[in-house]
């Protein structure tokens, strides 16, 4: 009896968090190694859904990197990194929009076998519209986003299902591009208006201390976050996170947030509880 008045009172505290964020969008982004653990991946999808169902639109923007070097390698082409983002030829890209369309195929697939309602977003239905890298000469297909068609992800909020949007951009010209899922991430969720964009990763946040998650950092500002990086104690895949999440705020998102997908059910966490679990980036 003891157990189920507890989790009643959970249901009871969460409460004037679903008030409060009723019919508002939250944007999230989950991919890299987290989206190769089959445990994590339903919690993060069933908190997806839970979202959905409590009147919180909901969307999810997807990587797949490991997923790419695994096609990439059954093809015979190795995979190439400068400055930790990926050197993309033409056939390379192509790779790169077949591995993530499969992916996309998989977390829709699985949204629904959990009661789910989701609707996939690829390169086809030009919803993330791109334009070269700045280094596009060096990195070749890798690409930035010059527009979010939001169209599309509006018709599928009203249809109470969850966008699912691949990261794969296209061009005036039907070119494919490359594009970091951070950064479009970032960029639906400033097109969106979104009241939240949620960074699902593999780290519990950001920490003061390398493998100290007793030094984690609960709230940040912009301000201190850049004040962090010039320190080098945000560092490595930690900085482009922070970026992106930094533009999505100078471009009116209200909050961000920085959580270890590994956690069960770290999205609730981090929404519905006052301490939260990871870092969140404030104006």
């Amino acid at each position: 009896m003891e157990r189920f008045i507890e989790k009643a009172g959970i249901l009871i505290e969460a409460i004037p968090y679903i008030q409060a964020f009723r019919s508002k969008i939250i944007v999230a982004k989950y991919g890299g190694s987290a989206i190769d653990n089959p445990a994590a991946m339903n919690a993060v999808l069933q908190d997806l859904i839970f979202l959905s169902t409590v009147g919180i639109r909901s969307v999810l923007v997807h990587g797949g990197g490991p997923e790419i070097t695994r096609k990439l390698s059954e093809v015979g082409r190795k995979t190439e990194f400068v400055h930790g983002i990926r050197v993309t030829d033409r056939e390379t890209v192509r790779v790169v929009n077949h591995a993530l369309s499969e992916v996309n195929h998989r977390l829709v697939t699985r949204i629904r076998s959990l009661g789910g309602h989701a609707e996939g977003l690829v390169a086809k239905q030009r919803v993330i519209i791109a334009e070269p890298h700045a280094k596009a000469a060096t990195l070749g297909f890798v690409g930035s986003v010059s527009l979010v068609r939001i169209g599309p992800i509006r018709m599928i909020l009203k249809r109470h299902a969850i966008p699912v949007i691949s990261p794969v951009g296209v061009d005036g010209a039907g070119r494919l591009y490359n594009i970091n899922a951070d950064d479009v991430a970032s960029e639906v969720a400033a097109h969106l208006k979104a009241e939240k964009l949620v960074l699902l990763t593999n780290v519990r946040g950001i920490v003061r201390h390398a493998d100290d998650v007793g030094s984690l950092i609960s709230t940040l500002s912009v301000k201190d976050s850049q004040h962090l990086i010039d320190r080098h104690v945000i560092q490595a895949g930690m900085i482009p996170k922070v970026k992106a999440c930094v533009h999505a705020l100078r471009r009116g998102v209200k909050k961000t947030h920085i959580i270890d997908a590994g956690i069960p059910h770290a999205m609730l966490l981090e929404i519905f509880t006052k301490q939260g679990i990871g870092t969140e980036i404030l104006r």
